[in-house]
């Protein structure tokens, strides 16, 4: 143990820099995501439009089956190396839980409840923010959370795509078999993993809080 920490303390700058890359190609990739799924989501719910849907999430859903190296393999010849095709894989793979969650959590509110805020005078905007949202909050945040969790995992390989990462601790660990270095990469994945899905999941207690008591005032 005490051989660990003394290679992490005389490598920290590498791993810093390391799990910087980490960071930065994650958070990139389940922000974009959020960015896409979250207004998706919402549009699926009042689309008029049966087998729209349908097609949307086929297509989420082919994106997930996808393995990891075979959809890395495709983007080398369309955008070459490097951090642009490696977001690009981690955001379609972050598109399906937030989409899904999404989704379900509006669909799942209350045609009453609604009713009820309609009878009140609530516009559809007004419905949508004041009443759908807050109810739909514990959803969205679960697949977001989910996302995140995948997308550090899986950030892992976009050092085969010249992006860095955790994964290049690991890579490099394996290539001088040098057992600390893929310690230390597997190590930091984990962790960062358990922290996000630690704050998200405060995030998640405290919208739930705020969003549940105006929900229910709206209600």
């Amino acid at each position: 143990m005490s051989g660990f920490l003394n290679f992490v303390a005389e490598r920290f700058p590498d791993i810093a820099i390391a799990l910087r890359e980490h960071l930065a190609l994650s958070l990139t990739a389940v922000l974009l995501g959020c960015a896409i799924s979250l207004p998706l989501g919402v549009l699926l719910v009042y689309n008029r439009i049966p087998w729209l849907n349908s097609i949307v999430f086929f297509a989420a859903n082919l994106l997930q089956t996808v393995p990891s190296l075979a959809l890395l393999a495709i983007l080398i010849p369309l955008m070459g190396i490097g951090t642009k095709p490696a977001v690009l894989a981690l955001l379609l793979y972050s598109i399906m839980p937030v989409l899904r969650n999404t989704y379900e959590g509006f669909r799942s509110v209350d045609p009453h409840v609604l009713e009820a805020a309609r009878g009140l005078g609530y516009s559809a905007a007004q419905r949508l923010l004041r009443v759908q949202l807050p109810l739909a909050v514990p959803y969205i945040m679960s697949g977001i959370r989910l996302t995140t969790v995948y997308i550090i995992s899986w950030a892992t390989l976009a050092t085969l795509v010249g992006a860095g990462g955790l994964g290049q601790l690991i890579v490099s660990g394996m290539g001088v078999n040098q057992p600390y270095l893929i310690v230390a990469g597997a190590l930091g994945a984990i962790l960062l993993a358990l922290i996000a899905d630690l704050l998200l999941g405060w995030l998640e207690s405290a919208l739930g809080r705020r969003f549940g008591m105006r929900g229910g005032a709206a209600a």
